[in-house]
């Protein structure tokens, strides 16, 4: 990887501050000074102002998110947290959000470059929900979702939404495919139309889905599967 990546990763700085210390000549690679374009590997030692620095090992990981917890780091509170179980050799975070009462795919990583660019609107990655709304929703409602509906922080983008053929007494199953990643958003689109939602649940992030996971289950990603995801936001890996 480029040698910014690297320092940016170990948490000394960000890419374009690394770049900036590459450039003044503080940092080194196996004694050498190193230039703007430097790319380093895992068995490389580098240095910043001569004090040695522990690179980590990029890792990507595909989490079935159980109803219940938390998607931080830490919770004040000492709920659960979508962390809990995962190797603490590297230091990781969520890709995005689901809240509490939300279940499925969520992706947990150390890749900041990565994170940042499915998260970012601009990349448009898809992200295709199950939802059980209460009633019946009429075929006006289902147009109103597609064609965007306007919430308190803007009108949605138009969006790829189906009933299911799941029957419940009293309520409505929908998928619902979105690019857009605001807080709450499909609970909120679902009530801009009237339903409430009573279950939500994230089938697919980008290219992945959650296939025979169990609840809990967390795995992590093949070398096809990141390179699917990398290409899907523009990234050559």
């Amino acid at each position: 990887m480029r040698l910014q990546r690297a320092l940016a990763l170990a948490g000394v700085a960000s890419r374009r501050a690394a770049e900036v210390m590459i450039t003044e000549g503080r940092v080194t690679v196996n004694g050498d000074v190193a230039e703007l374009g430097r790319t380093v590997e895992s068995a490389d030692v580098i240095a910043v102002d001569g004090a040695q620095i522990r690179t980590e090992r990029t890792v990507t990981y595909l989490l079935f998110k159980p109803i219940g917890t938390v998607s931080t780091v830490t919770d004040p509170q000492g709920r659960p947290t979508v962390l809990d179980g995962f190797p603490d050799d590297v230091r990781l975070y969520p890709v995005g959000r689901l809240d509490l009462n939300t279940s499925g795919a969520l992706l947990i990583t150390n890749d900041g470059e990565l994170a940042h660019r499915l998260m970012h609107p601009s990349y448009r990655v898809p992200k295709v929900y199950e939802a059980l709304v209460e009633g019946r929703v009429s075929a006006a409602g289902i147009r109103s979702l597609r064609d965007g509906v306007e919430l308190d922080d803007g009108p949605t983008h138009p969006a790829k939404v189906d009933r299911m053929d799941r029957m419940h007494p009293g309520g409505t199953w929908l998928t619902l495919e979105i690019h857009e990643g605001r807080n709450r958003q499909v609970r909120r689109m679902c009530e801009a139309v009237g339903h409430r939602v009573l279950r939500l649940h994230r089938s697919r992030y980008g290219p992945l889905s959650l296939g025979r996971m169990a609840r809990g289950q967390w795995r992590e990603l093949t070398p096809q599967e990141l390179t699917k995801l990398a290409k899907t936001v523009g990234l050559t890996r």
